[in-house]
């Protein structure tokens, strides 16, 4: 990577967006002002097919809203047409109504007469580089939109919203919230979603039909351990270069399926000291390498052992190294699942931010650990682009 290249980090918290910007080195950044005031941001993902940056916010008074800068977040334009679940059915109803409920094999006792409404949109994910101006959102209640004019307007992924086993999906302690969005690269009609709590799903049609992939996956919150659906993933990541590997950090355990998520297995029992965490994180040069950050149970969630710390993985999660050079020795500390992020610098960054506004980063793949900016509001999502 050529020295001069450009290392941008886009933070979204509790009170607002920033942007820092480095150099190759990443000795030092450069935050820049604070987006969004007031609003939750969401995520924040720059499109490398055109540098469009994207954002998802969220406000307790306005709503929810997608926006979008074509000078890197110096200014921001509002989507004309943000996400929203006011769209007719076949039927000629709206969809959420207990009436259209019946249509698609809802439990209605769980439906209001009223139709659902987007309460935040999780992530923004760009779509393939020859899918041009198609972008992707997951929202909550869990629900899938793609755009076809670069983020300006987002249309419901029907096929999922009507999907039968969606009115038995329950929400976890953050919502009902569809929050991972992984395309193949190499098939084109392929796409993986992951909804917190019903699990993975995944589409061969280009979004019309849903299949719950789950099959190993524990769900020890259910009567069933093992159902075909109703798991709590808490993040999923592929690498673009093996898509049919993929390693999820759920409620229950972190997994790996090397089959394109048709079984999982179970790569942290007997190898990791908790079974519970949120981000994971794969390297951007070798897709044997994964990164998860644990907490000590879901009825504890702070730091293993008071002592935070990065977990990493060179052989697909077969063995575990805890990595704590330069990471704070006493701290009861939480990582939300979109608070992990890498760079593509040859020797790779590995970022991550915690509910306490504090953001550590590794300029060699995790080895040492540094604080990249301390007293944020709560760390909600993390992203790196390099230019």
């Amino acid at each position: 990577m050529a020295a001069k290249s450009k290392v941008k980090l886009f933070v979204g918290t509790g009170k607002g967006g920033l942007v820092y910007t480095s150099d190759a080195s990443r000795k030092k950044w450069e935050p820049g002002d604070l987006l969004f005031k007031s609003w939750a941001v969401m995520h924040m993902k720059l499109d490398p097919r055109d540098q469009r940056l994207h954002a998802s916010s969220a406000h307790p008074v306005y709503g929810p809203a997608t926006h979008f800068s074509d000078d890197l977040g110096k200014t921001w334009t509002q989507a004309r047409q943000v996400p929203h679940l006011e769209r007719a059915s076949k039927s000629g109803r709206p969809i959420g109504s207990v009436e259209e409920a019946s249509q698609v094999d809802w439990d209605s006792s769980k439906l209001s007469a009223n139709p659902e409404k987007i309460i935040k949109t999780w992530h923004i994910e760009p779509g393939r580089e020859n899918e041009k101006g198609v972008l992707y959102a997951g929202a909550q209640p869990a629900s899938l939109f793609r755009s076809t004019d670069r983020g300006e307007s987002w249309a419901l992924v029907e096929g999922l919203y009507d999907h039968p086993q969606r009115g038995k999906w329950n929400p976890g302690a953050g919502g009902l919230c569809l929050h991972t969005i992984l395309l193949d690269p190499a098939d084109p009609l392929r796409m993986y979603i992951a909804v917190s709590a019903a699990g993975c799903y995944r589409t061969d049609d280009g979004g019309q039909t849903w299949r719950p992939l789950n099959k190993n996956v524990r769900a020890d919150f259910n009567p069933d351990k093992f159902p075909e659906f109703g798991q709590c993933v808490h993040k999923m990541a592929m690498h673009p270069t093996k898509p049919n590997v993929i390693y999820q950090q759920n409620h229950c355990g972190v997994y790996r399926t090397d089959n394109s998520a048709e079984d999982w297995i179970d790569i942290g029992e007997g190898r990791l000291p908790s079974r519970f965490g949120f981000p994971v994180a794969v390297h951007p040069h070798d897709p044997h390498t994964v990164y998860v950050s644990l907490e000590e149970s879901d009825e504890f969630r702070v730091s293993v052992e008071g002592k935070f710390s990065v977990w990493r993985s060179r052989d697909k999660g077969g063995t575990w190294q805890r990595l704590t050079n330069g990471l704070p020795p006493r701290a009861h500390l939480v990582t939300l699942r979109e608070a992990m992020t890498t760079d593509t610098i040859d020797e790779a960054g590995i970022y991550i931010g915690t509910s306490t506004g504090q953001i550590f980063y590794s300029r060699d793949a995790g080895d040492h650990w540094e604080v990249l900016a301390d007293y944020l509001p709560p760390v909600l999502s993390l992203e790196a682009a390099v230019s």
